[in-house]
């Protein structure tokens, strides 16, 4: 399936903070990454969507500079973070999905540990957030709950004010509450204050909560990369009545799914309203209702599309 394209946005320039180009990588056989682009201004909040195993994780580790691209570029306000880790990583902060964190030690111990890293560590926001998140201060990090853990890496990442935050599946696994807890702190203690975050997610509603910006990654590659606005502008959902339905009707240039209900369907077209309502009506439908999608619709409507036309490749 072939990426589409999206109109640049037209919000003014911002410092482009993270920049990929064409990158690719293999796990032997395995394609995880296929010529992929995005690129992240400051003071974005950037949502990386896709199925488990599309490629999100694969993409955060480049950026952090833990994997060397095979080809293509990326570059970390402007450095490449392979070369230059040190300036790299000093200006970033990190929630991996996976919270490893070293268990024996306690709360404030690993707190004070990691401050030791960061010269602009800020210990008076890390004993807010501790109090906000109600950490239990001398537990150690073993006995912590999968919220509480969350919430502790959240607060190593996000003390020393970092200029990029980055978040894989920041709220896996945890309960509304812990994911409330855990999205209020990113937007009013990090985006508010100017700064940019990137963050994947398979939870479609958080992202479309905090995020400005949205792309979707499916077998590695990117479908779309751009504003939320822009994208629900670009796609359309309609519900039509058929005296007969057209089998032709799914394989239609524009149609990304049908989902049939009755003597209605429910149609996801990726392309504006007039242009979708004009597409079923050459098709003899009676148009019930028109509106814009959700990014669930369009987010399960991709993979579903996917499959059918001939399965799923293996990504990380």
């Amino acid at each position: 399936m072939s990426e589409i394209a999206l109109n640049p946005s037209t919000a003014q320039e911002e410092e482009v903070i993270l920049k990929i180009e064409h990158l690719t990588k293999h796990f032997g056989k395995k394609k995880a990454l296929d010529d992929v682009s995005i690129e992240v201004k400051q003071g974005q909040v950037y949502g990386l969507v896709g199925e488990n195993g599309a490629g999100k994780t694969t993409l955060i580790q480049h950026i952090l500079g833990t994997y060397v691209p095979e080809t293509g570029t990326v570059r970390v306000f402007g450095l490449d973070p392979v070369l230059y880790p040190q300036q790299v990583l000093g200006k970033v902060g990190y929630l991996s999905e996976t919270r490893d964190l070293p268990k024996w030690m306690r709360v404030y111990q690993l707190i004070n540990y990691t401050s030791a890293f960061y010269p602009d560590w800020d210990m008076d926001y890390a004993k807010k957030l501790m109090e906000e998140f109600e950490l239990p201060y001398n537990l150690r990090v073993r006995s912590l709950s999968r919220g509480e853990l969350a919430k502790l890496g959240l607060l190593l990442a996000i003390a020393h004010k970092p200029d990029l935050l980055l978040l894989d599946e920041p709220s896996s696994g945890l309960d509304p509450v812990a994911r409330l807890d855990i999205l209020s702190a990113v937007v009013r203690g990090v985006a508010e204050e100017g700064r940019t975050v990137l963050f994947s997610s398979h939870l479609l509603d958080e992202v479309e909560r905090i995020s400005d910006y949205v792309c979707m990654v499916h077998k590695g590659k990117v479908v779309f990369s751009a504003s939320l606005e822009e994208i629900r502008s670009r796609f359309t959902l309609v519900i039509a009545r058929w005296e007969k339905f057209p089998d032709s009707l799914p394989k239609e240039e524009k149609v990304v799914q049908v989902v049939n209900l009755g003597r209605e369907s429910r149609i996801l077209l990726s392309c504006p309203e007039s242009e979708a309502v004009e597409r079923v009506k050459v098709q003899k439908g009676s148009i019930v209702k028109v509106m814009a999608p959700e990014l669930q619709d369009i987010f399960v409507g991709y993979v579903k599309k996917s499959k059918e036309e001939g399965g799923d490749n293996d990504t990380a």
